[in-house]
C-alpha cells in the first residue's frame, strides 16, 4: 500500500523517503491534498545463473536455423536504404 506524502515532506525529508524505496515502499506526493505523482522502487534485474537457465530451456523445442532464416528474410527487409 502506498503512504501518502505531502511535496514538503518529499523535500524536507528525502534522505528517509529514498530510504523507504530501498526498502521497497511506494510513495504517493500530494500538493494541497491532491495526488500529484508516484514514487515507486524501480526493479531490480535478477541474476540468472547459466545452469538455471540451462535447466529452463532444456524441455524446449528445437530451433531448424534454416526455416527461422526463411521466416525472417520474409517479414524483414535487408535493404541499406533510407528509411524515411
Amino acid at each position: 500500500m502506498a503512504r501518502d506524502i505531502t511535496q514538503r515532506q518529499l523535500r524536507n525529508d528525502s534522505g528517509e523517503i529514498m530510504r523507504g524505496l530501498d526498502r521497497g515502499e511506494t510513495f504517493v506526493v500530494t500538493r494541497h491534498g491532491v495526488p500529484v505523482g508516484e514514487l515507486t522502487p524501480l526493479r531490480r534485474h535478477r541474476f540468472v545463473s547459466a545452469d538455471t537457465a540451462i535447466a529452463m530451456f532444456r524441455g524446449a523445442p528445437s530451433v531448424d536455423l534454416a526455416r527461422l532464416r526463411t521466416d525472417l528474410d520474409s517479414v524483414a527487409s535487408q535493404d541499406l536504404g533510407p528509411r524515411a
